[in-house]
C-alpha cells in the first residue's frame, strides 16, 4: 500500500521530492520511506518497466526508462511545438491574470488537477515557478518569454486585466482554499 501511495505521489507531483518531505506528509518515518523506495526500485528499475525511480542527494523522482529516451524526446519535441490544449490555455490564462498563484489555487478555479498541465507549460517556457516564502509553496507566473511572444510590456497590458485580477468572486473562492489549507 505504501509503495502505491509513493508511486501516485511521485507521478502526480512530477518533480523531485525529498524523503523527509514524503515521510512528513505520510506521517511515517524516513526509514519506512527508504525501505519502500528500495522495493520500488526493484520493481520499477527493470528493462520491462517504462518508469524508473531515480535518487540523488536525498531527492527522488519518477522518470521514464532511459532506454526509451529517444522516443520520449521525440514525443516531447512534438508536445513542445504543437498547439496548446484547451486545458493548457485555461491554466495559462489563470496564471496570467491571477499570478503569482499556487497550484492548489489554480486547481480550485479549474476544478481539476493541473500537475501535468503546469509541467507542460513549464517545459514550453510559458510559465515560471518560484518558491513563495509566505505561502510555503511554489507560485506560478507567466514567463518573460511568453510576454515577449505576446508583445506585452507588463501583465497589466492584458485585456481586462484588472477585472479578472481583482475579481471578488474568484477572491472568495481562493480564500476558501486558503482557509482549508490552513486548517
Amino acid at each position: 500500500m505504501l509503495i502505491t501511495k509513493l508511486e501516485a505521489i511521485l507521478f502526480a507531483v512530477a518533480k523531485p521530492l525529498t524523503v523527509k518531505q514524503i515521510a512528513k506528509q505520510l506521517s511515517v518515518s524516513e526509514e519506512v520511506i527508504r525501505e519502500a523506495l528500495i522495493a520500488m526500485k526493484e520493481k520499477r528499475n527493470t528493462e520491462d518497466s517504462g518508469i524508473h525511480l531515480i535518487e540523488q542527494e536525498d531527492k527522488i523522482q519518477l522518470v521514464s526508462n532511459p532506454a526509451h529516451g529517444e522516443d520520449v524526446l521525440l514525443f516531447l519535441k512534438q508536445e513542445d511545438s504543437g498547439p496548446l490544449t484547451r486545458a493548457s490555455l485555461e491554466t495559462l490564462t489563470i496564471v496570467a491574470y491571477r499570478g503569482p498563484i499556487t497550484k492548489p489555487e489554480i486547481e480550485q478555479i479549474r476544478g481539476v488537477n493541473c500537475s501535468l498541465i503546469l509541467r507542460n507549460l513549464l517545459i514550453r517556457g510559458l510559465v515560471e515557478e518560484r518558491d513563495d516564502i509566505e505561502r510555503l509553496q511554489p507560485v506560478y507566473t507567466i514567463s518573460l518569454e511568453l510576454m515577449k511572444k505576446m508583445g506585452l510590456d507588463s501583465v497589466q497590458a492584458l485585456p481586462d486585466y484588472l477585472s479578472f485580477h481583482e475579481n471578488k468572486q474568484i477572491d472568495e473562492l481562493l480564500s476558501q482554499t486558503r482557509l482549508e489549507d490552513s486548517v
